[in-house]
């Protein structure tokens, strides 16, 4: 008669085995797919009003960006993008250089906007109004809402330049032409200190760009109204319906007309 041997039971997992099932390889798998993959991102502040509130969050597909830093594909005018302010600018803007707890370092916070000029476009501010390559761009889908809140700035010298030397970073030019490799961004909310963007830091290089945002996904249900306290330069009533929040972010129309238009 033979007889089976009983199998022999399972070596348990070592420390290091261990330290990896339960706690390197979470990290690791949330890294790559944070970077390489997607993410969420927050909006801190009201620079990207009436389009953008404090403290949605938005989904943004990491794998674009790499992609086209890889040389596939390229962003689009109109795209809402994260980004590092550019290190020279950071270095002398205090709101763009931040101190981690303790103050053992400091860092660029990301910053969100809307990008305005390509590389090689000629981007020109007056009057409030932004002109590419010489066509004007119908910001309407921003400025109808400042004109109605009061505080539309067509005046400053934010609103007259391209770009400002009021920080000291970049000279006053009613004109810009956007270099090889970079991107020109705004925010979309357009009262004198409610965005600090290219006017006041110039193009954002590409390698600085962490990717577009995609779609809104926090919070659920939004106010559909929300009305700017122009002289505390914050959001006051929030008033209206309550509607489902989550929204793709497209594009406004009038940056396919404006291609449109370039295109002739």
């Amino acid at each position: 008669m033979t007889r089976l041997d009983t199998p022999a039971s399972p070596r348990p997992p070592g420390p290091l085995q261990k330290l990896w099932k339960e706690l390197l390889e979470p990290i690791v798998f949330a890294v790559v797919i944070t970077q390489f993959v997607a993410t969420l991102v927050g909006v801190d502040g009201v620079s990207m009003m009436p389009n953008l509130r404090d403290r949605e969050r938005v989904f943004v597909p990491k794998y674009e960006t790499w992609l086209h830093k890889a040389g596939v594909g390229d962003f689009h005018r109109g795209d809402i993008v994260i980004f590092k302010p550019p290190r020279e600018a950071a270095a002398r803007i205090p709101n763009l250089n931040r101190s981690a707890p303790l103050g053992l370092w400091t860092y660029r916070p990301f910053l969100i906007k809307r990008l305005i000029g390509l590389p090689g476009d000629r981007v020109a501010i007056s009057g409030g109004e932004v002109t590419v390559n010489g066509v004007k761009l119908d910001s309407s889908w921003t400025t109808d809402y400042w004109r109605e809140q009061g505080c539309w700035d067509n005046q400053s010298d934010l609103a007259m330049q391209a770009t400002s030397s009021r920080n000291g970073v970049m000279p006053d030019q009613p004109e810009i032409t956007v270099p090889a490799g970079s991107y020109f961004v705004m925010g979309d909310n357009r009262t004198p200190n409610g965005s600090e963007d290219s006017r006041l830091f110039g193009p954002v290089p590409q390698r600085d760009l962490a990717g577009r945002a995609a779609a809104v996904v926090w919070p659920i249900m939004r106010k559909t109204t929300a009305k700017y306290d122009c002289a505390a330069e914050r959001v006051g009533e929030l008033n209206g319906a309550s509607v489902l929040n989550l929204r793709v972010l497209e594009r406004p129309d009038a940056f396919q007309t404006l291609k449109t238009q370039l295109a002739k």
